[in-house]
């Protein structure tokens, strides 16, 4: 394998001001108090036991996920992210992505979270219309969400995602063209735009709320597209759509099988060993008490598991046919440390079933194969010899 495989940092921050009832995430409601002081010593207790698998590689990306991260102190991030200079080689041109609740309390924080080193912010609006909001249980409305976009580019973000969901409870074509719409004239670079999903084990799961048709799902899907490509966003992944340079480079790092280190309550990773020719997954104990009990030892890791080469091939394929651009036997090769032939039987079946096709050296997934995903994938789990 390749040991120029790019490495980013992930870090859990699993506490919320409630939890939402579609959110399948590692996030719990936080109550009166956070302890914050002890949740960052944890956190940088847990990196200190990690970095004997990375010393001398560069950090190319970090996100701060959750949960919710603009709950965190602005002293605190600067404490922390200080704490990861300090361990880390973190390049000068890192993205620095931290995310973010439209509440009035966190929006007074985006400058200070500028000036401590955060360079991208990405906000959690949603939807920009009240009564959408309340059926997805979001404490902020939609005065709220417009008013932080522009309090994040008064701050100095000029790399701003938002979230916008679609096929809500009660949502026609017309209503979710207009979040588009909004979300296109905040003069954000970045929108993250998806299908609203039951997931198991929500709050949504046992007390199901009553979702658009498939028509009109497909309607909103074809018009918003539109919508997007016309104002000058291309989608680059399933949900990514970005002005041109900004597509997220830490998105772009997992759907490329890049590694990455997890810390925080629940994160998982994924670290190359190009010496053994190795990949491991890890993860970490996901209860927020529990995480807090043991990051100072080696009961912090939940779980590990060794990448055998049928796993490599299908999480290799399961993240990089999410991207329009594709891939070539190259990164093939330098992400995976497996022959060509490996992948050759599942591309084969793919490439007949008019799935992918070949662009000169780049194999990329057809129109056919985006909208059929899972399909795509299925031609890949027979495994690898």
């Amino acid at each position: 394998m390749n040991e120029a495989i790019p490495l980013s940092l992930y870090i859990h921050y699993p506490w919320c001001v409630q939890k939402c009832p579609y959110c399948d995430f590692n996030s719990h409601a936080a109550g009166e108090v956070i302890p914050e002081a002890a949740y960052i010593d944890a956190l940088l207790a847990d990196l200190e036991q990690q970095l004997a698998e990375v010393w001398g590689r560069r950090i190319d990306t970090v996100f701060i996920g959750g949960g919710t991260p603009s709950l965190i102190s602005p002293d605190g991030l600067d404490r922390l992210l200080g704490a990861l200079r300090a361990r880390l080689s973190i390049r000068p041109d890192a993205e620095i992505t931290m995310e973010a609740n439209p509440g009035t309390v966190e929006q007074g924080r985006f400058a200070a979270f500028r000036e401590a080193g955060i360079n991208r912010l990405s906000l959690g609006v949603q939807s920009f219309d009240d009564t959408r909001l309340a059926a997805l249980g979001r404490i902020h409305d939609g005065g709220e969400a417009r008013r932080a976009i522009e309090a994040a580019q008064r701050g100095g973000f000029d790399n701003i995602n938002i979230d916008l969901m679609f096929g809500l409870p009660g949502q026609g074509p017309d209503e979710a063209a207009q979040d588009l719409r909004e979300g296109i004239a905040s003069g954000v670079e970045h929108l993250s735009w998806y299908q609203l999903t039951i997931e198991p084990n929500t709050a949504f799961a046992h007390a199901p709320p009553l979702l658009p048709d498939e028509d009109r799902l497909w309607a909103i899907q074809c018009e918003g597209e539109q919508l997007l490509g016309a104002a000058g966003f291309a989608q680059y992944e399933v949900s990514g759509w970005a002005r041109t340079g900004r597509q997220c480079r830490h998105n772009r790092n997992y759907w490329q099988f890049g590694d990455y280190l997890g810390i925080g309550a629940g994160a998982h990773g994924k670290l190359s060993h190009p010496a053994s020719g190795e990949i491991w997954r890890h993860w970490k104990q996901r209860h927020p008490q529990r995480y807090l009990a043991s990051a100072h030892g080696a009961e912090v890791v939940a779980g590990r598991r060794l990448l055998d080469p049928a796993d490599r091939l299908l999480e290799f394929m399961m993240n990089v046919l999410r991207l329009h651009e594709g891939f070539d036997r190259a990164l093939f090769a330098a992400r995976t440390g497996l022959p060509w032939t490996a992948a050759e039987g599942g591309v084969d079946e793919a490439l007949g079933l008019g799935l992918l096709a070949w662009c000169d050296d780049t194999l990329r997934p057809t129109e056919r194969g985006r909208l059929h995903l899972n399909r795509l994938l299925q031609c890949f789990m027979a495994g690898a010899d």
